[in-house]
């Protein structure tokens, strides 16, 4: 399978690694890449021998079966809609895009009415599947997460005092910080939805790791599930388990059985 890679950071980076340098995934290789900063994807197509399109126009016109977005939720909102059209599935890194309901309904019917499909990685969480199987019978009563990373990994957040900065709903949260709370969107498409998912999003300069403890109950009875992220060296607001999930969906994607 050819792949197209929108995005040229930490995530875009491990994937070219990852799929191009180590060969992981078998018969599937990132032909064509994008990003705002050419310098940077000229540098990376030459390392990884990948073509390096000039506008998403470009890569979405070539000959690659399916895109992988590892950019950013304004990405997302301009060019998602053009790729599903063009026949070629998403594997969507940014999925705060998806909080927007008219956004999300509005990529389904492109999605039902062209064959394509959007492939949303788990992220930096788990329990998505016990999630899924708790709402299937629309008894899933309540969902939240804490989220709780040191300032640095946070904008605009207090560099010596433990202090929750926002408190609210995922649709609320995703706004105020885009490139920190995915996790929140990503949980709440699995469960009850972004305005009935609660977050906190705590900043504690004495942890090290980001943290995200998810509690959840209804009929199926409680899940409480607690997971502290090691940040990927390069960049402290992108968790390596984000990294590895895009990895592992590219993995899944034609998996004749899956689990879960």
């Amino acid at each position: 399978m050819k792949l197209g890679l929108i995005g040229g950071g930490n995530i875009g980076q491990f994937l070219l690694q990852s799929v191009n340098g180590k060969q992981m995934i078998p018969n599937t290789t990132i032909s064509g890449m994008f990003s705002r900063n050419q310098k940077t994807a000229q540098r990376l197509a030459d390392v990884y021998q990948v073509i390096n399109h000039e506008s998403i126009e470009s890569i979405i016109q070539s000959d690659v079966e399916a895109i992988v977005e590892a950019a950013t939720v304004q990405v997302v909102e301009q060019s998602a809609a053009q790729i599903l059209a063009s026949g070629k599935d998403l594997i969507l890194s940014s999925v705060g895009a998806l909080a927007d309901s008219h956004f999300y309904n509005e990529l389904m019917s492109i999605c039902q009415a062209n064959g394509t499909k959007i492939h949303l990685p788990s992220g930096a969480v788990g329990g998505l599947d016990i999630l899924k199987a708790a709402k299937s019978n629309g008894e899933l009563e309540a969902v939240s997460i804490t989220t709780t990373k040191p300032p640095h990994a946070l904008e605009n957040a207090p560099k010596d005092v433990r202090a929750v900065i926002f408190e609210g709903s995922a649709s609320e949260a995703i706004k105020l910080y885009p490139k920190n709370i995915n996790v929140s969107i990503i949980l709440s498409l699995a469960g009850l939805g972004p305005e009935k998912t609660n977050v906190k999003i705590i900043s504690d300069p004495d942890v090290k790791k980001n943290s995200h403890a998810i509690d959840a109950f209804g009929a199926f009875g409680r899940l409480t599930l607690t997971i502290e992220n090691d940040p990927m060296p390069s960049n402290p607001k992108t968790s390596y388990l984000a990294a590895l999930s895009v990895l592992a969906t590219l993995k899944n994607k034609d998996e004749w059985i899956r689990v879960g």
